[in-house]
């Protein structure tokens, strides 16, 4: 596991549960797990600005593979927080894999966030109704990747197997795409620009069609983490909560943040496509990825969106 430290401060508070004695943070130190693409841009922000240290938080960033890779090491306390895609999340929930809370939601799609593609020579794939037994590569399984691949060739007439998916790492899909491991790649940035320039084709945009506009990530802690914690997560709701509001407001704030914790350097920070950074927490929008993952039969009709919603810390 790669780790990025970014520390906000160190304001001597408690690192364990329990109620602070000066009324602050129960817990100061954050490990906070994201994948480095533009969706966990907020949380480098809110370090830039100094939004954390103002709340007494000092946070550590872990790089991880996938929501779906992170959700263990949150589950065992790993990491006290992570940016979560939802698949995965209510995948795991459903599963019983833990009991979760989404104290903010993150990002949402736009076109082009999250495409296919493959090698530039291949002339057997060109668009989606290709992908029929081919193989996919994608960062995790059971996670936004399969989904957004299964429905956008779903559009096209295709019904993809379970089987056809390859998880691996986005920097090592380049070059599975290059020796023939895979077939095609779902990637985001920075890997899109990356493998453009290697000479890969894009196939599909995965984020149009059923799901365009699409929820994609939100920022969880574990319901134990925040019943034991509710100070702590208030002030990381607070910090944050401005750090997204820049995010939505300021392209360029974005721009400077991506270089800091991904390989997106600046000039391509400049001109990728991005998706909408929330501002609000919607049940609205987390029943949309309920409503979708029954429609393909990931889980059952009626699971609890509520539930998994932490209540809103008011601004101070």
């Amino acid at each position: 596991m790669a780790a990025l430290t970014l520390s906000a401060c160190g304001t001597g508070e408690p690192e364990t549960g329990g109620t602070s004695a000066t009324g602050g943070p129960e817990k100061a130190a954050l490990t906070i797990g994201v994948v480095a693409v533009p969706d966990a841009a907020p949380i480098q922000i809110a370090v830039d600005k100094g939004f954390f240290k103002e709340e007494g938080l000092d946070v550590k960033i872990s790089v991880e593979t996938g929501g779906a890779a992170a959700t263990p090491k949150l589950v065992a306390g790993q990491l006290d927080a992570m940016l979560g895609n939802y698949v995965a999340l209510f995948l795991a929930q459903q599963a019983g894999a833990g009991k979760f809370k989404v104290v903010a939601d993150s990002y949402q799609a736009a076109p082009d966030n999250f495409v296919i593609m493959t090698k530039g020579d291949n002339t057997s794939i060109n668009t989606a109704a290709d992908l029929a037994g081919k193989k996919i590569a994608v960062n995790t399984l059971n996670a936004i990747g399969t989904l957004a691949v299964t429905a956008t060739a779903k559009v096209a007439g295709v019904t993809i197997n379970e089987n056809q998916y390859v998880p691996m790492p986005l920097p090592d899909m380049g070059a599975a795409l290059e020796t023939g491991t895979v077939d095609a790649i779902w990637v985001a940035e920075p890997f899109i620009s990356a493998n453009a320039k290697a000479g890969a084709k894009k196939v599909a945009d995965s984020m149009a069609g059923p799901l365009e506009n699409f929820p994609i990530a939100g920022w969880v802690m574990t319901d134990k983490f925040t019943t034991e914690n509710p100070k702590t997560v208030a002030a990381f709701q607070r910090a944050l909560a401005k750090a997204q509001n820049l995010a939505a407001s300021d392209r360029k704030v974005v721009e400077e943040a991506l270089p800091k914790y991904t390989k997106i350097d600046a000039a391509t920070a400049a001109v990728i496509a991005l998706g909408t950074y929330s501002t609000s927490l919607s049940e609205a929008r987390l029943q949309r990825v309920a409503d979708t993952l029954t429609e393909y039969k990931m889980i059952p009709a009626g699971f609890d969106v509520k539930a998994l919603m932490a209540p809103t810390a008011a601004a101070q």
